[in-house]
């Protein structure tokens, strides 16, 4: 068993007193003044703060209109009959992307994998939980918005496979062959040895990088990976000795009770250790803030979003659950303010620029005017799923955030795209380095 040593990402251990910063990359304390940021309610709150100051008048950016809510929830409504006809949605995860190529079934590559490796046996299931998260931490970093001209040619399909998909899959054939992993014999791994060494030219030929197939961000998922594998060997606490991404799963399982893990945990978790692989952003007193950005409507000048971290703990549900591990207060994490999220609700106007050629121009990803967009992303899809709920007739726990966000607004997103633009294209471009979208 690989040894690991243990601490509370919340900030306290079990008698009350700071934890042990040893065994961390970087600790945070609860008293930490950027600690407060590192957390999904800090997402709410200083999005909601935004919203009120759109809604208000005082922006120069945007308008508020909630009126659209409604004919949103409907087009969302009609997305997720149409995709999921008896409404059993699933999670919106990565895993979602693994199994495309398969037209209207679902192509089940990880159930091919585990059979190869012989891991489907019960007695199995914590060890395929480690290899769950092994495969999705590194994909999920890597699923940034690839760019429209970008294609991945599946070797199970021959099918060419675009953006998410694509990216996804490309992924996935990376980790199976061994990609991730430095240990001899045993390819399906994410050791913190290998991924420090990663390059762009190795990254670029896995996904199949050339001059007529160019892939947005090369150099900076590189850079991401590498910082992972340092980080992740910098955090014994949470990944152990030699790391290993997978060894998340045990970490939680010691901070379980009774077989269940707060969401808000997992998140802060994930904030935490993961902190300082965010390349060049805004630090407070030492602590990188990671997606985190100025506005002046918030009440201490920052507004977070942890898009890429939320979206992989919603990506981290299903092999934590099948290791026999439940995720529970899943409504405390928020919608991923993205292009397909964020793109479907300005489509349908529920912000309106005051620019009429905000659209026409590439806008930096710290823009005031972007990170405004991003915070009524938030709360406008929070407001969307209640009234889907209400359309539909279930409620918080029949039809969570994370179904609502798959069956759903991501996709709904994807749709009014592909009507309205070419290559359904999102409605406006934000320059990227592949870390943020």
């Amino acid at each position: 068993m690989t040894e690991r040593k243990t601490g509370l990402a919340a900030g306290q251990n079990s008698d009350g007193t700071d934890a042990r910063r040893a065994g961390w990359a970087l600790w945070v304390s609860a008293e930490h003044p950027a600690s407060d940021l590192l957390t999904a309610a800090a997402v709410r709150s200083r999005s909601t703060a935004v919203t009120e100051f759109v809604a208000a008048g005082e922006s120069p950016w945007f308008s508020w209109h909630p009126e659209r809510i409604a004919a949103i929830a409907d087009y969302v409504v009609a997305t997720m009959r149409q995709r999921y006809r008896g409404l059993d949605v699933p999670y919106h995860s990565r895993w979602r992307h693994f199994e495309s190529g398969g037209g209207g079934d679902k192509l089940d590559r990880w159930a091919t994998l585990c059979e190869r490796a012989a891991l489907g046996g019960d007695d199995q299931r914590e060890e395929r939980a480690r290899i769950g998260i092994d495969l999705t931490i590194p994909s999920v970093l890597l699923d940034a918005g690839a760019g429209a001209a970008w294609r991945y040619r599946d070797g199970f399909t021959d099918l060419m496979l675009t953006r998410s998909e694509g990216l996804g899959v490309a992924s996935f054939d990376l980790f199976a062959r061994g990609g991730f992993s430095s240990t001899p014999g045993e390819p399906l791994r994410a050791d913190a040895e290998r991924l420090a060494q990663l390059d762009p030219s190795t990254l670029a030929t896995a996904f199949q990088v050339a001059q007529h197939n160019p892939l947005v961000g090369v150099e900076g998922r590189a850079t991401l990976l590498r910082r992972l594998g340092q980080v992740a060997a910098g955090t014994p606490a949470v990944f152990g000795t030699p790391a290993r991404l997978g060894n998340l799963f045990d970490y939680l399982k010691d901070h379980a009770e009774d077989g269940r893990i707060e969401a808000s945990f997992l998140l802060r978790t994930l904030l935490v250790a993961l902190g300082p692989v965010w390349p060049g952003r805004i630090e407070w007193q030492g602590v990188p803030l990671g997606d985190c950005w100025p506005h002046p409507a918030s009440p201490d000048g920052y507004v977070p979003f942890h898009k890429l971290t939320q979206w992989l703990a919603y990506s981290l549900l299903e092999p934590l659950e099948d290791g026999g591990l439940e995720v529970t207060g899943l409504h405390a994490l928020t919608g991923l303010p993205e292009y397909r999220n964020g793109g479907l609700l300005y489509d349908f106007e529920l912000m309106v620029p005051r620019d009429p050629q905000f659209a026409s121009h590439s806008h930096q990803v710290d823009e005031p005017a972007i990170v405004e967009w991003r915070a009524m992303t938030v709360v406008g899809l929070d407001r969307v799923a209640q009234a889907v709920r209400e359309a539909l007739g279930m409620d918080e726990r029949t039809l969570p955030l994370a179904r609502v966000l798959e069956g759903g607004t991501w996709a709904a997103g994807r749709r009014i795209a592909a009507s309205r633009r070419e290559g359904g294209t999102p409605p406006f471009a934000i320059d990227s380095d592949g870390t943020v979208f």
